[in-house]
């Protein structure tokens, strides 16, 4: 998922997006609020970049209050936006919230905290988008196809039996090939519980996918971290 960290200070931004990239973002760092709406402008050039999945804004920028640069990204565009500010009180998360901020983060922040607000908000995010007139029914990745609705999958034509979670956690992965899922967020979405105790049973079912399709290097592992899928070369 790409994200836009808008943060003037250039040592907090550096030692976040190292954070950040190591749980698969790719971050665009923006110093200013000019410099963040700039960066949010739709690409003229047909197959351009991958639209951000969150905005993380901090509210002390230098040439513009971040609560005016907030309204103005509202205003063009529903991409979710957490705001990051020293502001503990009250009123100005309300404030914040009103001019269409989706989560409002207080600093000094825990950083598996932040992880989880980015999560849950780009979910939402995914959740409320116009994806035209009928849903997706189904994902082709390589050889692999998965139909959503009637939660088949087949290789090269060959359907594979598939347990409900083992499908549940291929579905997860394959609608963003390339990115990086964390063992706690495939969890929490494919369990419906907290990482404590399951990090064998995610193990144990990412090996029965890669031998049931046939396709090891399908779903790679990164050290530390957690899973993603790889497409297959054409």
């Amino acid at each position: 998922m790409r994200l836009l960290l808008v943060e003037d200070d250039d040592h907090v931004a550096a030692a976040l997006s190292a954070v950040l990239s190591r749980h698969g973002f790719q971050v665009v760092h923006a110093r200013s609020g000019e410099d963040a709406l700039r960066a949010l402008l739709p690409t003229e050039k047909p197959g351009g970049k991958e639209p951000f999945g969150v905005v993380l804004l901090d509210l002390g920028l230098p040439d513009q209050d971040g609560y005016e640069v907030c309204g103005k990204i509202r205003k063009r565009s529903a991409i979710p936006v957490i705001m990051v500010t020293a502001r503990s009180d009250v009123r100005s998360r309300i404030h914040g919230l009103n001019l269409g901020a989706d989560d409002y983060v207080v600093k000094p922040y825990d950083t598996g905290e932040l992880l989880a607000r980015i999560h849950a908000v780009a979910r939402r995010g995914t959740a409320g988008e116009d994806t035209g007139p009928t849903p997706l029914a189904a994902l082709g990745i390589g050889p692999v196809r998965i139909e959503l609705p009637t939660r088949k999958v087949s290789v090269d034509g060959q359907d594979v039996q598939l347990t409900r979670k083992e499908f549940d956690l291929l579905a997860l992965l394959a609608q963003r090939p390339g990115v990086v899922f964390r063992r706690e967020q495939i969890i929490s979405e494919v369990w419906r519980t907290s990482w404590e105790g399951t990090g064998r049973t995610l193990e144990v079912h990412v090996a029965s996918l890669r031998s049931k399709l046939r396709l090891p290097a399908l779903i790679e592992t990164v050290r530390g971290v957690g899973y993603r899928l790889v497409p297959p070369p054409a």
